[in-house]
């Protein structure tokens, strides 16, 4: 069976978990014998690719037509995709390849270029026109390559999966990582919204990848309950247990490790160490990441008097994840809306006590994780303040912890998801 699957991010060059959930599940679904087409915005020729064959979108050919009118209707442009002509609104990323031929009748003239389109890849002020870009490509690669499904993750490759459906007829299932509502919390981006809900009344079957993720699904975009399916993610084995990160401080060390964004509740986290410091003023906070409110926690941070124990670390990936985990006493996920929420397996994996919000999908399936309201900062601040002071509680959440998350690797989840891949074949 071959699978062509569209993803915004694959390793090393990923933002978040996006790009670790796209690449565990590919590595997994490898183990059940299928063969992968994995389509990006931007090969970087890095890419490990043992586990699925890279396909850059900025490196494939497409026949751009114009048709001038000498009369009012003015101009035309569209992307020639296997007979399917796409209208599209050309940018300065398309790159002519030097081919033109110009075709003169009447009051027409029809111009035909081929070339290609460039991509960044990432989530700046071209995103848009880049996800549109990107999805007429997928018309492009959906009629040169042979397929028997399509898989496509998150609101940004969904408009790809439509057109590649479009293109060869093949069923398509859209992966729910998480939606505008978890995003962005009330201010909901009705143009993303709109993608989504396209997405999913599209596919053939929605992969939600939690209970929360699918309620959402059903309650804000109105998807039939019997059209989703709950995959959970999972956590890739440690690669070198024996591998030692030397802590060097006699401190407690507290993490948050995630975006620093509305949706990852860091406020939460600067409130809970100021309440934890007043009875521990031993301990230290460390914030692993970047995004939008990194300047306001800074500033909170400064208001509070507690910049001398509280540390800001930057965006940390592959081992550099596994360091700080490995020298963390406490790990806190105080998310306002976690779809999921791989990075508590990641500390459990590294025996590290989490501490995490009710309002995370990943909450659904972790026994031995304590569990609060995002908003419950004494609570928190009680569970780090019992875990650092009693070792025996610390110790009993390390052991099963780490028991548990042992047996949640990906090969399980690719296992249902392949089984959906076959139910979806058998209906065609």
């Amino acid at each position: 069976m071959k699978v062509l699957m569209f993803g915004w991010e694959y390793p090393p060059h990923i933002t978040g978990g996006l790009g670790t959930a796209c690449f565990g599940l590919t590595e997994g679904l490898a183990l059940t014998d299928l063969e992968i087409l994995f389509v990006v915005p931007k090969a970087y020729g890095d890419e490990d690719q043992s586990v699925a064959t890279l396909i850059g979108a900025d490196q494939v050919k497409v026949q751009r037509i114009i048709y001038e009118y000498a009369s009012s209707k003015g101009r035309q442009e569209y992307i020639n995709a296997g007979g399917l002509m796409l209208p599209c609104v050309i940018d300065e990323s398309f790159v002519s390849l030097g081919q033109t031929s110009i075709k003169e009748n009447h009051d027409v003239k029809e111009i035909h270029l081929e070339g290609h389109f460039s991509f960044e890849g990432k989530y700046g002020n071209r995103l848009y026109q880049e996800v549109n870009n990107y999805a007429l490509i997928a018309a492009q690669i959906a009629t040169e390559h042979d397929f028997d499904v399509i898989h496509a993750h998150d609101w940004l490759t969904y408009e790809a999966g439509i057109n590649a459906k479009k293109i060869s007829g093949k069923p398509l299932a859209v992966h729910l990582h998480a939606t505008e509502f978890d995003r962005s919390g009330r201010h909901v981006n009705q143009r993303v919204f709109e993608i989504e809900k396209r997405g999913m009344e599209q596919a053939d079957r929605v992969l939600a990848v939690s209970n929360l993720t699918k309620q959402i699904a059903v309650e804000k975009y109105h998807i039939p309950e019997h059209k989703i399916s709950t995959i959970y993610n999972a956590v890739k084995p440690l690669e070198d247990e024996k591998e030692i990160f030397p802590k060097n401080i006699d401190d407690k060390v507290v993490t948050f490790l995630g975006r620093i964004t509305q949706q990852k509740g860091p406020e939460y986290f600067v409130e809970v160490a100021h309440l934890v410091l007043k009875q521990m003023p031993e301990v230290r906070f460390v914030m692993a990441g970047n995004g939008d409110m990194l300047q306001q926690i800074v500033k909170r941070v400064a208001e509070l008097g507690i910049g001398d124990r509280f540390h800001f670390t930057g965006f940390l990936k592959g081992k550099e994840v596994d360091q700080m985990l490995a020298i963390s006493d406490v790990y806190v996920m105080p998310s306002v809306s976690e779809p999921f929420g791989i990075s508590p397996l990641e500390a459990m994996r590294n025996n590290v006590p989490v501490v995490i919000s009710k309002q995370s999908g990943v909450s659904e399936i972790l026994k031995y994780a304590i569990k609060v309201d995002f908003w419950d900062i004494e609570a928190t601040a009680n569970a780090i303040y019992g875990i650092l002071n009693y070792p025996g509680l610390g110790k009993l959440f390390q052991k099963h912890g780490r028991g548990e998350v042992d047996s949640l690797v990906w090969e399980v989840p690719a296992r249902e998801v392949r089984q959906i891949y076959d139910e979806l074949i058998a209906c065609v």
